[in-house]
């Protein structure tokens, strides 16, 4: 059963960091891509971030380039998103998932129901 489970988001001063991190269960990073997305208050879902492991490949949207970092420890079976210079406009809930292709991080509505965390809240406050 793949289960993943996010946590790490908080309240947070614009300019200021936070790492979310994704705990994975039932999975390795072998087996799928994970991507990091994210959902504000009356917008769409969007892909933030992706990482397969066995290839290497990672991708960052545009919005976040330079800003955050996506990592993965394969001994704690765990993905990681570092935030910095964290802005407003960053406020939303951060779901992590598993991913068959890293393309599907464009298009969150491909991911499967079950391959979803329950998401994590960040705040950053002007």
């Amino acid at each position: 059963e793949v289960q993943l489970v996010e946590s790490g988001g908080d309240l947070v001063q614009a300019g200021g960091s936070l790492r979310l991190t994704c705990a994975l269960s039932g999975f390795t990073t072998d087996d799928y891509a994970i991507g990091w997305f994210r959902q504000a208050p009356g917008k769409k879902r969007e892909g933030v971030s992706a990482i397969k492991s066995s290839s290497g490949t990672i991708y960052y949207a545009e919005s976040v380039k330079g800003r955050f970092t996506i990592s993965t420890d394969n001994a704690k079976n765990a993905v990681y998103l570092q935030m910095n210079s964290l802005k407003p406009e960053d406020t939303a809930v951060y779901y992590c998932a598993a991913l068959y292709n890293m393309a599907v991080v464009y298009t969150p509505s491909l991911v499967p129901p079950d391959h979803w965390g329950q998401g994590t809240q960040v705040t950053v406050s002007s």
